[in-house]
Order: structure tokens, then sequence, then C-alpha cells
């Protein structure tokens, strides 16, 4: 995301996320229409245009992409409409980060609706909240924001051999893209910090212990689930000589490569994950 400082009156480049009604979509403002679980796009990938679609169309605000406002809403069918539908996966393959952010937002909100529509204690038909992401019930009063998923992911490493390279433990997991070679991760529990999950995580799926744990960074991550933020982190294996066990549950193997031979099968490159594996490897460069 480009950073740049705005002018009076102007909103800052990149995306902003928003909940602001107080507007009706200007024919101008970006489209990002969902259907089931995939966007409906320009052949490029580029969101379309509020004139694009049908003038009755019910729009939900999202926030901004370098000033300019974006709404999505939720369609049964692509049937006369321009542009092309595909997952997000494939979408943030293609498209700059911003706009990859957003279309995951488009994707997260849509479905949070879809899926909070009634009241979880009385049954009533929930009402949007003016100015946010939440929804209210009329009758009982109960507050029902857009709650997020934590998750987190560490990129572990260990001494090589004298004079090789560090090592980074890489991971096969027994769900998803099961040839990717990956990092451990995991949800992060209710009471729990975000340290003391990678802690968990790290003891339940390979059995080590780690120290010298620091914060990478994070990314909204559209496809395990609306509301999905990982954060990521890098660690030194406490021990250097411990061996990885897999838990047999959630990974099918484990093991350690050297940081100037790592494996062709990494995460997608526009994943929080390959830009923790990237990162390691760039810094172990001499």
């Amino acid at each position: 995301m480009t950073d740049t400082a705005a002018g009076p009156g102007m909103l800052p480049a990149g995306f902003l996320p928003g909940s602001d009604r107080s507007q009706p979509p200007a024919a101008g403002d970006l489209a990002l229409p969902v259907i089931g679980a995939k966007l409906l796009t320009t052949a490029d990938g580029r969101p379309l245009r509020v004139a694009d679609l049908p003038a009755d169309t019910d729009w939900v605000p999202l926030g901004t992409l370098d000033g300019v406002p974006a709404w999505a809403t939720e369609l049964a069918t692509a049937d006369e409409l321009p542009g092309l539908t595909r997952g997000w996966a494939a979408l943030a393959a293609e498209v700059p980060e911003p706009l990859a952010t957003l279309a995951g937002r488009a994707l997260a909100v849509v479905t949070w609706r879809r899926t909070h529509r009634w009241c979880g204690a009385c049954r009533a038909e929930l009402t949007d909240q003016p100015g946010e992401t939440a929804r209210r019930c009329p009758e009982c009063r109960l507050y029902v924001p857009m709650q997020l998923s934590a998750a987190v992911l560490v990129a572990i490493t260990r001494p090589g051999a004298a004079g090789s390279p560090d090592e980074l433990l890489l991971v096969r997991h027994a769900t998803g893209p099961t040839g990717l070679w990956a990092l451990v991760a995991g949800f992060v529990e209710a009471g729990e910090t975000l340290e003391a999950a990678v802690h968990r995580e790290v003891g339940e799926e390979v059995g080590l212990a780690v120290d010298r744990l620091t914060y990478f960074g994070s990314q909204p991550w559209a496809i395990s689930g609306p509301g999905v933020l990982l954060a990521g982190f890098t660690a030194r294996a406490a021990d250097p000589h411990a061996e990885p066990v897999v838990d047999g549950r959630e990974l099918t193997q484990a093991r350690w490569f050297g940081l100037d031979a790592l494996p062709a099968e990494l995460p997608p490159a526009y994943s929080i994950s390959r830009w923790l594996i990237d990162a390691t490897a760039t810094a172990a460069r001499p």
C-alpha cells in the first residue's frame, strides 16, 4: 500500500475500510458484486463501476480505494452483467495488494451479512447499525458487530551446520493446498495472546519450543472465512538440535530447509506466509 500525504479535503492513497452510508453511491464509484464465494470484476481484475449495475441495486459501503468510494452487493447470478467471476485467491494473484484487500473485505462483509441476518437471542431480524459494520436487534437490543478471527503463523529458524546458512522449518498441512511447504499456523483461542498462541501451536503441531519471538506483520485473509486476520512472527528454535514431530492430524510433514535451498512449492506471493519466508531468506544473505 502506498503511503501518501493527503491534502486538505483529500483521502490518503490505498485502501481505507469504512461503513458510511450518509451519501448514496455515485455512478463512478467502485463496485464489487459478490456471487457466492466469488467476485465479479472486469476481465483484468479491476472493480466494476456502480453505473454498470441496475439502479435499484442494494449497496453496502466498504470504504475507499485511493479516495474513491467502494461498494459491495450480493447477486444471485452474473447473467447479462459485464466482467468475469473469480475467487479471491485467483484475484489476489493478479492485482495490487490494496485492491486484493478491498476485494477480501467485500467478500467478508457480504458473507457476514448473509450469515448474521437474525438475532441469536430472540430470533428477530437484525437491522444495520448506522456508520458501523454491525447490526442490532430491534427487539432485545443485542449488538452484533462483525467479529475478527485472529490466527498466527511463525517462521522458525535454527543455525545451520558449520559454514552453512540458517535453516527454516516448513510444514505440509493435511488439508487445503497439501502440496505446499508452508509455516506453522493456527487460530488464537479465547483468552490467549498472540504470542501465547504461537508457543501453543508450535508445541502442538511440531513438538518444539521457540524463543526470540518477534512480530512481523499482519494480513486480512479471505480464503479461510470472513473476518480472518493473520498475524505473522519470526522465532528461533529454543533447542537448535531438536527435530520436529508432526501431530499427524493437522500436519503430514515437517522439515528443516537451508535458507539457500528452499523448495519450489512455497505459498503464493500475495500471502503473508510467503512474505515471511522471503524476508527470512533475505535477512540471512551476506
